[in-house]
């Protein structure tokens, strides 16, 4: 027995019919970029990309300095619903410590 769609069945050699298993795609990527402003801390910037993103002192520092130098740095590549949820707490705790610190997602 043979079917020829996307889901394809076939009669293999011992008389058993077996569906080949569906291509999972992976999901699109997505990066989260934080944005340079000239009036949030340094400090404050590696405080949330240790909370908010779980980096290393060193790591946080990296990209902070890549922020202030370049203009933008990214904090790390997500899902699509992960990056603006990471994307959405980085403004919003900003806002609260009464920064104006930017983030934005960009699709890789």
């Amino acid at each position: 027995m043979t079917k020829n769609d996307k889901n394809e069945i076939f009669d293999d050699d011992l008389g058993v019919i077996t569906k080949e298993k569906p291509k999972i795609k992976k999901p699109n990527m997505y990066a989260v970029v934080l944005i340079n402003d000239d009036y949030t801390p340094m400090e404050f910037v590696i405080y949330v990309l240790q909370t908010i993103f779980k980096k290393n002192y060193d790591e946080a520092k990296k990209v902070m300095l890549l922020v202030h130098n370049e203009g933008k740095g990214i904090c790390g590549v997500f899902p699509l619903d992960i990056a603006e949820t990471k994307a959405n707490q980085v403004v919003e705790f900003s806002r609260i410590n009464q920064h104006p610190l930017e983030c934005k997602v960009e699709k890789q």
